[in-house]
């Protein structure tokens, strides 16, 4: 039997100061076993992953909370928000949390299965790997050759100006946990992504805090290119013809989404139920239909020369720092704003 959502709430609770883009309870209302999850993912997208778990266990309920990879932060590292389970697109960040203290171990056969790469000191566990996309509008690219590579779409944006200013699109990385970590990464990787950040702010990039808000953008057609958005979500969608979701050649960084369970947690035992199922369902050699998040085939071992994937572990905390955040937040804010 599926499960219905029940309740729909759009306001934070007023004793605490993160804020929620969107609350959903799913399962009987009145159940006295109720799972708090604190979650970057899309309702919509990880709806399936909660129902599936829901039908193997009657009477329990879900509490899902979605909030930006920051707001996830500061609800679980400032607040001590009272979550069993915290589940983040941004890998430095749940890395970060799991360093400090603020997770705990969770040990299991499904958490044993995992690749080394895919789970950090029994804290931090990947589901996913998703490819950061560059999402193309097919109307704003008519007549020229779609790029391939960065150094393609910077050649043609210097080439036609007038056709990609202002509709050019990318994560406003003071707001954007997951921004930052792309952005680092790709700077790390490649000169390139400095050269490509000049020109987008040449044209008067527009800034953006989540990849879904940029796809609407491409769609519409107000957008021509939304860069480093999740391939997952653009390829979800119904309007998915309307533009290319590219994996540029030159290099692709890939991101894996990560689940952890706080120290608030008030049921260690239950939220270790749900972290399996989740990695279960994602690392099953045959997913379920509805399966919204796997280890996707194309990229689960990351042989393919272009393909970065991101690895789980302390490397993950150097961008983290204080300093080198301000210097590269700099860096970046000259390259994207171009103040006079």
């Amino acid at each position: 039997m599926r499960h219905a959502l029940i309740s729909l709430c759009l306001m934070a609770s007023p004793t605490l100061a993160f804020e929620i883009e969107e609350q959903v309870l799913f399962g009987p209302q009145d159940s006295e076993t109720v799972l708090r999850v604190i979650s970057t993912a899309d309702i919509d997208l990880f709806a399936p992953v909660i129902l599936g778990y829901l039908d193997q266990t009657p009477g329990a309920a879900v509490d899902y909370v979605a909030v930006s990879s920051g707001e996830l932060m500061k609800a679980i590292r400032d607040e001590g928000a009272g979550f069993d389970v915290a589940i983040s697109s941004a890998m430095d960040l749940q890395t970060k949390l799991a360093n400090d203290g603020f997770a705990v171990a969770h040990s299991s056969a499904a958490t044993d299965d995992l690749p080394d790469w895919a789970r950090w000191r029994d804290h931090v566990f990947a589901f996913t790997q998703e490819p950061a996309s560059i999402v193309l509008s097919r109307a704003a690219f008519d007549g020229l050759k779609m790029p391939q590579t960065r150094q393609d779409l910077i050649t043609l944006m210097r080439q036609h100006p007038d056709r990609f200013a202002n509709r050019v699109a990318t994560y406003d990385l003071r707001l954007s946990g997951l921004g930052y970590l792309f952005a680092t990464q790709d700077a790390r990787t490649s000169e390139t992504y400095w050269r490509l950040t000049e020109v987008m702010g040449s044209l008067n990039a527009r800034l953006f805090c989540c990849s879904s808000d940029m796809i609407d953008g491409v769609a519409s057609g107000d957008l021509a290119v939304a860069y480093n958005v999740l391939g997952s979500y653009a390829r979800s969608r119904p309007d998915a013809d309307q533009f290319e979701i590219l994996l540029p050649t030159d290099f692709t960084t890939v991101m894996m989404r990560s689940v952890l369970i706080p120290r608030t947690t008030r049921d260690a035992d239950l939220a270790g139920e749900f972290v399996d199922h989740v990695l279960q369902s994602a690392w099953a050699d045959s997913p379920p239909e509805d399966a919204t998040f796997t280890i996707a085939g194309e990229v689960r071992n990351a042989e393919a020369e272009s393909l970065r994937r991101i690895r789980l572990g302390p490397g993950l905390l150097v961008f983290l720092d204080a300093f080198k955040k301000r210097q590269f937040l700099q860096a970046w804010e000259d390259a994207i704003l171009q103040k006079p």
